[in-house]
């Protein structure tokens, strides 16, 4: 059984054995992963050898499909002529497992598995070969991002709904990790520490993100996530809407005491020191 992996890195197993590749067919048959659907060649060679006269570029293709030396893992690597006379659309075939068909597939099902269920979202966590530059990569890269960031907050709000809260956290970093300056999985991150009880938590997840904000733009940017909190003046720091050290957060039961230039905090009916 041969599989193909494009999540993370690239790798062509054929049964436990890596199968090695030369560079160009190391891209087709990770463009043929990405693409699961046949890919008339034209387009094809186009598409991996942009800026190539259409004859050298099919040239190329031929060259690349030769070198994959793993019986029966490319359809219509045979390049028969089809009734129109033009040559077969190449595949992978359909018994290759592709770790990125799978993700989807996971994508697809995470509505319908029940929140109580363990379930291994691993392949959720990283971009398509990351690594890579192709143009013909970087839409289907970011595709499967924003689908993958979308069930990954879906997921995240269902196991908090569900108690699962240290499980919520966990999805709601992935979000994070993924697009750290988005702001509906900051979101979930929150609410998920909110939920979890872990006040300070979602203090420091909303400060780290008003951080990113203010070193992206410049100065304090308002958001959307200030209505999470409870009202000040318990929480001056988001009422005031910028950007404050945790330890300036003043939980409920405290009180600062300004004095002699410097700010003292005491417990509510409690003494300085």
């Amino acid at each position: 059984m041969c599989r193909v992996t494009v999540l993370g890195a690239f790798t062509l197993t054929d049964g436990s054995a890596a199968v090695p590749l030369g560079v160009d067919s190391r891209r087709l048959v990770a463009y043929l992963a990405v693409h699961p659907r046949p890919q008339p060649r034209t387009a094809l060679a186009a598409d991996l050898w942009p800026g190539v006269d259409a004859a050298a570029a099919l040239r190329l293709l031929d060259e690349a499909v030769d070198g994959v030396d793993v019986p029966g893992l490319l359809d219509g690597a045979d390049g028969a002529d089809g009734a129109d006379g033009t040559s077969a659309p190449l595949a992978l075939a359909a018994d290759v497992e592709v770790d990125l068909a799978e993700a989807m597939a996971l994508i697809r099902a995470l509505p319908g598995i029940a929140a109580d269920a363990v379930t291994d979202t691993s392949v959720l966590d990283v971009d398509i070969l990351p690594g890579w530059t192709a143009a013909w990569l970087e839409i289907e890269r970011e595709r499967f991002r924003q689908l993958r960031l979308h069930a990954v907050e879906e997921r995240s709000l269902r196991l908090s709904a569900a108690g699962r809260y240290a499980a919520a956290v966990e999805m709601a970093e992935i979000a994070v990790k993924t697009a750290p300056s988005r702001e509906s999985a900051r979101r979930v991150l929150i609410e998920a520490h909110l939920a979890q009880g872990d006040v300070a938590a979602a203090v420091a997840a909303y400060d780290e993100y008003q951080e990113l904000l203010r070193s992206s733009v410049g100065g304090p940017t308002p958001t959307g996530l200030d209505g999470l909190f409870p009202p000040a003046p318990a929480w001056p720091v988001l009422r005031a809407r910028r950007v404050m050290p945790r330890s300036a957060v003043q939980l409920p039961g405290l009180r600062s005491v300004r004095g002699g230039g410097t700010t003292r905090r005491l417990v509510a009916g409690g003494s300085t020191r």
